[in-house]
């Protein structure tokens, strides 16, 4: 079938509408017409990389729409179905095996080989192969194959054009709190960003009953929104010393910390500011640079430091569980949404990194 996609060509360059070919879904696959996408920072990185991903590439790992096809194999969704699209995975791994999907061995392949496992690819444009199967979907399109496994089914009483960021960025700062790092009631949090993961993180603390939740930015409106979600208190480090003032917060030090930053100052400070027996999550994975922490500290203190990937999130448990916290408004991620058509997805993406708008969403044209 032919679909409406925007490829990546040229490292760095504005995303081209095109006009390209899909194939039929294969015995494990799902066809899905996309709604709506969410543009995450990793998608940006990606276009950006001449190594990451191979070009030309339909990016896009935040999809949701409606399942229209399924291959003969497929038992967990059928046509009809409103799904979240999320990443990818092989099943078959040990961490697969142990319910540890966001940690597969295989994680590379699934999500960032830009082909099936096997190396094909169900995109072209004549005789050309796109790459595609971007975290097992490549949603920034009006169709996308995905795998059994990465799709879940949602409920059809909630607005499905909103659906796509829990499949990723959501998913990652609410899980980050509830279930990498368990923040408990009466605990107390900073967390380092707040963009969608970071705000995720919030209002995820205040549903943990998490006493103390700090947001840090550099931008004071996010910080405004950081507070409306539940931050007790906001720190911008362009006017203050944070780490200072944090100090006078919690003397004792923080229970927990999460940085969405992937800044290595901010890392070290954030670890020495950790109560004995605290811990700090990191969510960015700061381009693969190295960062240098005081041994010392962290045996006498009993702390922790931990890299976490999907909120260690099991998709068809936690994204049904997200909606229902939403349809209860105790989770109103919808306040971080703004939404672009498919033709100002370069317009979207510039006001991401810009900071305008914390989580873009790319609205699908009518078929």
């Amino acid at each position: 079938m032919h679909i409406t996609a925007a490829v990546a060509r040229l490292d760095g360059a504005p995303l081209e509408l095109e006009r390209i070919e899909l194939e039929e879904p294969r015995d494990h696959e799902v066809l899905v017409r996309v709604v709506a996408t969410g543009i995450c920072h990793t998608d940006v990185a990606m276009r950006d990389s001449s190594a990451r991903v191979p070009k030309p590439v339909v990016l896009g790992h935040e999809g949701a729409g409606v399942v229209e096809r399924v291959g003969r194999a497929v038992r967990k969704v059928r046509p009809g179905d409103h799904v979240v699209m999320t990443f990818d995975s092989c099943g078959h791994c040990a961490s697969c095996y142990k319910g540890d999907a966001a940690y597969c061995i295989h994680n590379a392949r699934h999500n960032f080989g830009g082909s099936r496992p096997d190396g094909s690819t169900a995109l072209s444009c004549g005789h050309e192969h796109i790459h595609g199967h971007f975290f097992g979907q490549s949603s920034f399109a009006t169709h996308a194959i995905c795998t059994e496994r990465n799709v879940v089914s949602v409920r059809q009483d909630v607005p499905l054009e909103l659906l796509g960021p829990l499949g990723c960025g959501i998913q990652t700062g609410a899980g980050a709190v509830l279930r990498s790092l368990k923040v408990g009631a009466g605990s107390s949090i900073a967390i380092f960003g707040t963009g969608s993961v970071g705000l995720a993180g919030v209002m995820a603390a205040q549903l943990a009953g998490a006493a103390i939740v700090v947001a840090v930015d550099t931008q004071d409106a996010r910080l405004d929104v950081a507070r409306e979600l539940g931050a007790t208190h906001t720190f911008n480090p362009l006017r203050e010393d944070v780490f200072a003032a944090i100090a006078q917060v919690v003397p004792d030090g923080l229970d927990f910390a999460l940085d969405t930053s992937g800044n290595l100052d901010v890392i070290r400070k954030a670890v020495l500011a950790l109560a004995p027996r605290g811990t700090c999550g990191l969510v960015n994975s700061a381009k693969g640079a190295d960062v240098s922490l005081n041994i010392l500290g962290l045996m006498l203190g009993g702390r922790s430091v931990r890299g976490i990937h999907q909120g260690d999130s099991v998709p068809e448990i936690f994204i049904p569980h997200m909606i229902e916290l939403y349809r209860q408004g105790r989770f109103p991620f919808d306040r971080l949404v703004d939404f672009y058509p498919l033709a100002d997805i370069n317009a979207a993406m510039a006001d991401m990194v810009a900071g305008r708008v914390v989580k873009p969403v790319i609205r699908m044209p009518a078929a």
